[in-house]
């Protein structure tokens, strides 16, 4: 499997990460991903997925493997197509909760992927997650924060609505959204 995190970008670098230490938000904080985390990664996805397989006529086994399979094609795709992106962990009180995804191309930082644990949604960390990202990309004098949504996705969509995202196009079933860092 590839490595989950690859070699820092130009302009945002691991130290300038730190100078971003994480949300605020009581017990929450970031970490850079490591290949241990790639097991944590897979059952979050799959959980994420469990709704959607449940209505398939497979075994447990089968959906599993399904998700898992989904899974490395993902990551592969992430690793590939965002080697200049940050991979991070998302924890509570060192206990990992979710993943955050984000890359810096050009003047924009882009939002690749945020998956919170179910039991943790809901709270905030989602809400504390964009904060942050919108205090780096300013620190950075970034223009705009970007992301894709899927266009069912109403929960999220919500989320990025309330923290001043707006639509700008479509790509097949995901949204484009953006948000202006000023």
């Amino acid at each position: 499997m590839s490595a989950v995190l690859p070699s820092f970008p130009q302009g945002l670098s691991a130290e300038s990460l730190d100078d971003y230490p994480g949300p605020r938000a009581p017990g929450i904080s970031l970490r850079y991903a490591h290949d241990g985390d790639l097991a944590f990664f897979r059952d979050i996805y799959a959980q994420s997925r469990a709704a959607e397989v449940a209505a398939m006529p497979w075994s447990a086994a089968v959906r599993r493997a399904f998700c898992d399979s989904q899974f490395e094609l993902q990551h592969r795709h992430y690793v590939a197509h965002y080697r200049q992106g940050h991979f991070l962990v998302v924890e509570h009180d060192g206990k990992a909760i979710g993943r955050l995804y984000v890359c810096h191309q050009s003047d924009e930082l882009w939002l690749v992927d945020i998956l919170i644990d179910q039991t943790w949604r809901g709270q905030g960390i989602g809400t504390a997650l964009l904060d942050w990202m919108r205090e780096l990309a300013s620190g950075l004098g970034l223009i705009s924060l970007r992301l894709h949504v899927l266009k069912n996705n109403q929960g999220a969509r919500r989320l990025y609505e309330r923290q001043g995202f707006v639509p700008d196009g479509a790509e097949g079933a995901h949204l484009r959204m953006v948000r202006a860092c000023a």
